[in-house]
């Protein structure tokens, strides 16, 4: 795999970004920031973006589990990544084990398969 994130799922990957950005609920934005995490899990940079901005959400949301949830998982998304050790399809919230994988979204898989 390549080290660089390729052009499709980069843009895949930033459209879910603006999405959360402009979402009116805060479900609409978890929803759009899970499936920005799954496109990210495979490269150390976007995986750990990903749960950087997980984490200043979980933080206006004043939710204190999802906050601690999302620094942990800030400290350990790079290094997963790079050993190639992440859970496929998880979406990455505070909510679910940290190593489970999950089924990925059909459109998402799609996206990922030619990486």
């Amino acid at each position: 795999m390549s080290r660089r994130m390729p052009a499709a799922v980069r843009t895949a990957f930033e459209a879910e970004l603006r999405k959360a950005r402009r979402s009116a609920t805060s479900e609409q934005r978890w929803a759009a920031l899970e499936r920005a995490h799954i496109l990210s899990q495979p490269w150390p940079w976007p995986h750990t973006q990903a749960h950087g901005v997980m984490l200043r959400a979980a933080w206006r949301d004043r939710d204190r589990r999802e906050t601690i949830g999302q620094f942990v998982r800030l400290l350990v998304a790079a290094p997963g990544s790079a050993l190639g050790r992440y859970p496929e399809g998880n979406t990455g919230r505070a909510t679910v084990p940290l190593m489970a994988p999950m089924p990925l979204p059909t459109d998402l898989a799609e996206i990922l398969a030619d990486r």
